[in-house]
């Protein structure tokens, strides 16, 4: 196993960053196809990223198992139609395991800086263990890391716990407390049907009202499992099945009339369990379904409709030292603070730490509004194949689908380089731009960019640089067709 601490064995065709999803089919693909001169840097103990952080009660996928996996790594043993968090971790820790990729990475190990040096053609890797050199770099450290929490006043004051969903205390204890939650994410509407029923008062703030439609999840037979096991294309079949139902779709998103009737699903399944108008208005949505994310639950409107649950449909204004105050100036005690406020995806971390061939970080070329080439290359970050980039992120399906595609795509850039006898590839401004003007057309008249819808999906200049507007098979066509014209490969400039 490599040593982290060992000043030498320090540079590597390829640096892998994170050992979560996009990380790991990195590395199990360099494998497969022969390249062992690779290192991964991982920051926490253990693969999984935000699988292995986001550990709340109920936490799960929101895409079936058989689909929210790697296609070269099928798993026919999954216990639930949607599988909880411990199971997908399991799965990543079994696909680490049996690939044999533990060896080759380096937890512990978190990356602070990287910088290109075009002299050399190579990345200079800054890690709180020393220096790193790499050719070439998979950042996969992904949109959806980094918890994002309110600036608000009073919080340094409050005498109870305060935590993030994504850094859920292992020993907290919130049974017959009183507990405010902020935030109606996908990440709250799983933990708050867990928390229901063991808290005395559950405050719940929401800004703004969420879609949900119905979740359907069961439990795989042993016998369905089995047959799996005996018959892969049966598996393979089930796979598809979901894959085309989930493309069906992204119809839909792009076209924002038919999610009327999407809509009218979702109202119907709140009657069902929310019976109080003034809840049910509290609970409507104001947009477009598709605007913001879709949330999917069977038990989150149940336990709305509970005696020990008030819905507060606002901010929350401020803390106390004993409670929460929302904008309408009512406090309400609480023991504990809970927010499911998503992530830092408008300003992307790792972007202030990146700089590529002009000096210049990811932060600054940006400035606001993500750019790239298929969500994989930007112009002036040579030999950089950002994973889960900019306008990859799905409102539909599987995310994995899109990291395998980005994964594959890398690999035949390298592979061109090389048949080339060159060190550097680099994605050309002006494609990049052709790219850019593609999707924001694609962009145009789909439910994202509908008149009132504010989401997270925006950047800071109000442009969708999050969502992919297609298809993904429509992606992977765009991002495998590789013109070697929208490329410029060379050798560095020593």
């Amino acid at each position: 196993m490599l040593d982290a601490h060992s000043p030498n064995n320090r540079s590597f065709k390829v640096v892998i960053i994170g050992a979560g999803f996009g990380g790991l089919a990195a590395a199990i693909r360099l494998k497969q196809k022969g390249e062992h001169d690779f290192v991964v840097l991982e920051r926490a103990d253990d693969v999984g990223g935000v699988w292995r952080d986001n550990r709340y009660p109920g936490c799960a996928c929101d895409v079936q198992s058989h689909l929210y996996s790697y296609s070269f790594a099928p798993n026919s043993n999954w216990g639930y139609q949607f599988s909880p968090q411990p199971e997908i971790c399991d799965y990543l820790r079994r696909c680490a395991r049996n690939f044999q990729i533990l060896e080759r990475i380096q937890f512990n190990t978190a990356v602070r800086s990287l910088h290109w040096s075009e002299e050399r053609g190579e990345w200079i890797i800054g890690t709180m263990h020393g220096e790193y050199r790499g050719r070439y770099i998979f950042a996969g450290m992904g949109a959806l890391s980094d918890p994002k929490i309110p600036a608000l006043e009073g919080m340094s004051d409050f005498q109870g716990q305060v935590f993030h969903s994504a850094r859920w205390p292992r020993d907290v204890n919130l049974k017959g407390k009183s507990v405010c939650v902020v935030g109606t994410g996908a990440s709250a509407i799983q933990f708050i049907p867990k928390l229901q029923p063991i808290v005395s008062q559950l405050h719940l703030f929401q800004r703004t009202a969420a879609w949900v439609v119905k979740r359907g999840d069961f439990a795989i037979a042993e016998k369905t499992r089995e047959r799996f096991r005996r018959f892969p294309w049966l598996q393979q079949w089930a796979r598809f099945s979901i894959y085309v139902q989930r493309e069906l779709l992204a119809f839909g998103f792009r076209h924002p009339i038919v999610m009327r009737v999407v809509q009218m699903q979702a109202i119907r399944h709140m009657h069902a369990s929310i019976k109080d108008p003034a809840l049910r208005r509290k609970l409507t949505p104001r947009y477009t379904l598709g605007c913001k994310r879709v949330l999917v639950s069977d038990d989150y409107y149940p336990a709305l409709a509970q005696p020990n649950v008030h819905v507060v449909p606002s901010a929350l204004a401020r803390i106390t030292k004993h409670g929460v105050v929302g904008s309408d100036g009512i406090e309400h005690k609480v023991d504990a603070i809970i927010f499911g406020t998503g992530f830092q995806v408008q300003d992307l971390p790792y972007s202030h730490y990146i700089y590529g061939r002009h000096g210049k970080s990811l932060a600054d070329v940006w400035q606001g509004s993500p750019r790239s080439l298929t969500g994989t290359m930007v112009s002036g970050f040579p030999n950089l194949f950002l994973l889960h980039g900019p306008n990859t992120v799905l409102g539909h399906t599987s995310m994995i689908y899109m990291l395998e595609t980005q994964v594959e795509q890398a690999l035949r850039l390298i592979k061109r380089a090389e048949q080339l006898d060159v060190a550097i590839v680099e994605a050309s401004a002006e494609a990049q731009q052709r790219f850019v003007t593609w999707v924001d057309r694609k962009l145009r008249g789909t439910v994202w960019v509908t008149v009132g819808c504010k989401s997270w999906y925006m950047d800071r200049t109000g442009r969708n640089a999050s969502i992919w507007p297609s298809y993904t098979f429509t992606y992977r066509r765009r991002a495998l067709g590789i013109r070697l014209d929208n490329y410029e490969f060379r050798q560095p400039s020593k």
